[in-house]
């Protein structure tokens, strides 16, 4: 595994990526001495007289119950276990190691009043690739999200579980194999570790660089149906696109642009094609693909900003000694960005999905056979490949409609309006397994739509991406048992092979867009 060391507050997104890939994060030295004044601050309150909230009272509703200097190590510790109440499935490994970095992250700002030996127990998890069973349901996004930080939370001090190769393990038996011990917590640092918004974050990153992935991966997609069905590019010309103005669709315009470049199909019909214009799923991606890549990076913004925050209550003001009460931990900047996302990720199948309806219809596809099968009528083709993406588009059509703007009061009424951040952010995973499949099927019928255009060649980068393809699902003659093919493809578009493969093929140029 690769050291990533993690600077609070310069964070960028190519840094969680990593981390969301294996990279083991640690906190930049730098960072020490604030965090170091911080806890004294706090640990001088927790033997003070004055009541301060989770320092020396209780949580919530109960936040005006003092509590003694002596019960502080015991609050600290009932306030996790009674906190972990999640249900459901475990979160997958990837997105519990990116909810640590982000806490190490926030924590690091020295605004929480942690001692530093919290953040190295979360540093020496993540270095011994132990990953806690955190459930994936429990959280409505504030008081930041309680249930599922305080499963994380619970490993720290040798209680809940571990996920391994074998399944679920006690947390203090795979302490004690790793050569850790548990730690005991001091005043408030209990609460700065459950009190946050990384468990929402982390799944809406992971959202985020999914959907980007599949995004690049459906103009990919995209400019091979335009290939197969011999539409036009005059409308992909930049000088359309600069009158517009908007980035993203100068950048999905330039994309196909070069995907198609030398496409001898593409020549071949130049002059005298009697068509005028062409559907908009093939005419318009530009303008589509483009909103919807801004989209992303205007949500890819807001998360990089949610990654470099203190979102913990109350925090410590190092500079002038404070220990003040607000509302960081409150996660609605966070489920606006992931129900941004998730009009991206339908609306990109939705178009695809338009796409493949095209391909498979005599009427639309400029003379290839019905469902794209040589012999029509015995063989059905990808007849029911096309009305799997419909089904699949439905579904994230559905799961597309906002969470943001739904609330249910909890604690009594104290929280009483909250995001629902976490149900915005998990549900963005379903949706990008079914655009993948979408776009999986897309690029099983452009392919066999090409391949149907011989002798006449497609482009370099997009001739290369087929015979990839092609390594693992071969071309389609005769009916066959097709859902293996589905699976394989959509494994292909997830990987991001297809990606590298013609990037390498217009290489120095990449024609796929960054987020920025």
């Amino acid at each position: 595994m690769i050291p990533l060391t993690l600077r609070p507050g310069q964070v960028t997104l190519a840094d969680l990526t990593a981390t969301a890939g294996g990279a083991i994060p640690k906190l930049d030295a730098t960072f020490w001495p604030k965090v170091e004044a911080a806890a004294n601050i706090v640990a001088d309150a927790a033997n003070g007289k004055a009541a301060v909230y989770g320092v020396n009272t209780g949580f919530g509703k109960l936040a005006s119950k003092r509590i003694a200097p002596a019960d502080t190590a015991t609050l600290q510790r009932n306030l996790i276990l009674s906190h972990c109440c999640g249900v459901g499935d475990a979160t997958p490994r990837r997105i519990v190691r990116l909810m640590m970095a982000l806490k190490i992250i926030s924590l690091g700002r020295g605004a929480s009043g942690v001692r530093r030996i919290v953040i190295e127990q979360l540093e020496a998890l993540l270095a011994h690739d132990i990953c806690p069973l955190v459930p994936i349901q429990g959280s409505v996004g504030a008081s930041g999200d309680l249930a599922p930080l305080a499963h994380m939370t619970a490993v720290m001090i040798g209680e809940g579980f571990v996920l391994t190769a074998h399944g679920p393990r006690p947390a203090s038996e795979v302490l004690k194999a790793a050569g850790m011990a548990p730690i005991t917590l001091g005043a408030k640092e209990g609460l700065a570790l459950i009190n946050g918004t990384q468990f929402s974050t982390a799944w809406a990153l992971a959202g985020l660089i999914d959907a980007h992935n599949l995004a690049r991966n459906a103009l990919l997609t995209g400019a091979l149906t335009v290939d197969a069905a011999m539409a036009s590019t005059t409308p992909f010309r930049p000088e359309i696109q600069a009158l517009r103005g908007h980035a993203g669709q100068i950048a999905a315009g330039h994309a196909l642009t070069m995907l198609l470049a030398d496409s001898q199909i593409r020549l071949s019909h130049l002059d005298g094609d009697e068509r005028v214009q062409d559907p908009y799923c093939l005419r318009c991606q530009p303008q589509v693909m483009g909103a919807c890549l801004d989209l992303l990076d205007s949500a890819a913004r807001t998360l990089v900003i949610e990654a470099n925050a203190v979102t913990d209550n109350p925090l410590v003001l190092v500079e002038t000694g404070e220990i003040v009460s607000g509302g960081n931990f409150h996660a609605e900047p966070v489920a606006f960005a992931a129900d941004q996302i998730a009009l991206a990720v339908s609306e990109i199948g939705a178009i695809t999905e338009r796409r493949i309806a095209t391909l498979v219809d005599p009427a639309l596809n400029f003379g290839l056979p019905p469902f794209l099968t040589p012999e029509p009528g015995l063989n059905s083709g990808f007849m029911i490949a096309e009305v799997t993406a419909a089904a699949l588009f439905a579904e994230n059509k559905h799961l597309a409609n906002p969470c943001s703007t739904d609330s249910t009061p909890t604690s009594a009424n104290q929280e009483d309006h909250v995001s629902m951040a976490a149900h915005a952010a998990r549900r963005l995973a379903r949706m990008n397994d079914n655009l993948a499949q979408i776009i999986g099927i897309e690029l099983l019928v452009a392919a066999q739509g090409i391949e149907l255009r011989a002798p006449l060649t497609t482009s370099a980068p997009l001739a290369r991406v087929i015979a990839q393809l092609r390594v693992r699902v071969p071309k389609l003659g005769p009916d066959r048992y097709m859902a293996p093919d589905l699976a394989a493809a959509a494994e292909l578009v997830k990987s991001g092979r297809l990606i590298q493969t013609a990037a390498d093929a217009t290489a120095p140029a990449d024609p796929f867009p960054s987020l920025t």
